[in-house]
């Protein structure tokens, strides 16, 4: 009780003080006496059990105006690169009437006045548009057999188009539209092969889970990735090379649209993830623009890219494979398993394994060649040779390979050939020769590039055969109306016939 007498006496002194005296002295020695109460009071208030005063928040410094300046500057150049990109991605929505997929497989049950048959399917994906022709690049994936596309401009306005040319190897295609009145179409540029570093960033444009106009962006995580593409009908499939790999979110839907640099150049075409659960984990891949360059112009003009094809199967040299294969240790390159028989790596003189080791339950040929480089250009992994042959080769070339047997160097000249639309090497049953399932698809592209069937193909039969002493397979394709013969050799999976019937 005395202190609150006491601390009740300062506070009247101090009033005094600054009614006396209308001096700074006098102030300051007014706030001497405030700081003395305060202290005191506190001492008072926590004797007496109650709680202690909550401590001044600390003080962050303030953000430098430089600072905010570049946040802002940065912030907007992104939204003007979206307002200046935007409206050269499209949505693209596609129908097909009649899918290939057995009814009991996906429907248990018939549909009211469908008795046994699939309602029509139908998907969403991205595109971006390619020149001013009305050319708009887009997946293989996201257009194949559809019977209606659909495409829906930034603007909310829509077009219908049609199928140009498509490459399931690389995974594009080319549709076309006529623009709605009035509209002015604006391609997006193409960067420089070459202009991608591991760490700069990078925007994705498209349409994820049917959201329109969705920019994401990120940095490119990884170049000279290699991923599997191709028809699932042809089994196993081709690599493509060069691929990007990036954390910028992609989802179902932006498959098909553009990645690009900060200056809106197209550097890739975003086509897959690595998802457990169909959506972004900060793994996405995208088509490089070094084969959208070269793809692209051949499915305009000519509504196929051919491919140089070298004949061999194969895999990067690892720690594992060496010691498997007794190789010397850190030799890099590309080790050849098998090569096709009578293709162009086997008439050039490359030599696949012979002997077979069963690595963990698999199997590989010991004994091959280990190619180090294709025309001066270093092999360091399988990777580096199919870049080679999608982007800088072409049928009908000769290229030198630098080869390593039994740790010799030897230099080998082979002329590239156009590949066959299944890899003979990876599509071969366990008596050698190529399975039904792939001369089936082998057939089925003949059929298209030579226009030998108008209707969609509805019949198909499959028979072993002779023709000419050589094993093959009689494939018969028809639409009802047509139907056409293709004779594929069971072993290179070489077309040997394909007429009418």
């Amino acid at each position: 009780m005395n202190k609150k007498i006491t601390t009740l006496f300062l506070i009247l002194a101090l009033l005094a003080v600054l009614v006396l005296a209308g001096c700074s002295d006098a102030a300051r020695a007014g706030q001497e006496i405030i700081d003395k109460v305060e202290q005191e009071t506190q001492g008072v208030v926590a004797a007496q059990g109650a709680l202690t005063p909550t401590p001044a928040p600390m003080r962050l410094p303030a953000p430098s105006q430089n600072a905010l300046a570049a946040a802002q500057a940065q912030q907007e150049a992104l939204a003007d690169l979206y307002a200046q990109i935007s409206p050269s991605v499209v949505n693209i929505k596609v129908t097909v009437a009649h899918p290939d997929v057995a009814p009991r497989e996906q429907f248990p049950f018939s549909l009211p006045g469908m008795p046994g048959e699939l309602p029509p399917a139908r998907g969403e994906g991205s595109g971006w548009i390619y020149d001013a022709q009305g050319h708009i690049v887009t997946n293989n994936h996201v257009v194949a057999d559809a019977d209606d596309i659909l495409v829906t401009f930034h603007d909310g306005r829509w077009a219908q188009a049609e199928l140009v040319a498509a490459d399931p190897q690389a995974d594009l295609a080319v549709i076309k539209v006529e623009p709605p009145k009035g509209m002015t179409l604006q391609p997006l540029p193409l960067a420089q092969p070459d202009s991608l570093r591991v760490g700069y960033s990078v925007l994705a444009i498209g349409a994820p889970f049917g959201l329109e106009e969705t920019l994401t962006t990120g940095i490119v995580s990884a170049i000279g990735r290699s991923l599997p593409v191709g028809s699932e009908m042809a089994g196993p499939h081709y690599s493509l090379p060069d691929v990007i790999q990036t954390d910028a979110a992609i989802n179902p839907g932006n498959s098909g649209g553009p990645l690009l640099d900060l200056s809106g150049h197209v550097v890739g075409v975003n086509f897959a993830i690595e998802s457990p659960v169909r959506g972004s984990s900060g793994i996405g891949f995208a088509i490089p623009v070094s084969i959208v360059q070269r793809v692209v112009p051949a499915l305009i003009e000519d509504g196929k890219y051919h491919y140089a094809y070298l004949g061999i199967s194969g895999q990067s040299i690892t720690p594992e494979l060496a010691q498997a294969l007794n190789l010397p240790d850190n030799v890099l390159g590309a080790y050849v398993d098998q090569v096709s028989p009578g293709g162009p790596a086997a008439k050039g003189g490359v030599k696949g394994g012979s002997a077979i080791v069963d690595e963990n339950g698999i199997k590989l040929h010991k004994g091959g060649d280990i190619i180090t480089a294709i025309d001066d250009e270093p092999v360091r992994q399988f990777n580096d040779l199919v870049a080679y042959l999608v982007t800088q080769a072409a049928p009908g070339q000769k290229v030198d390979l630098t080869v390593l047997r039994n740790g010799k160097e030897k230099h080998l000249t082979v002329t590239l050939a156009e590949r066959p639309q299944a890899s003979p090497a990876l599509t071969q049953t366990a008596t050698g020769k190529i399975t039904p399932k792939a001369a089936l698809a082998i057939a089925r592209d003949a059929v298209q590039e030579q226009n030998l069937v108008k209707g969609k193909i509805k019949e198909t039969t499959v028979m072993p055969d002779t023709y000419h002493g050589q094993d093959v397979w009689v494939v018969t394709l028809g639409d009802g109306k047509q139907s056409a013969k293709v004779v594929v050799d069971a072993v290179s999976g070489e077309v040997l016939l394909a007429e009418q019937e």
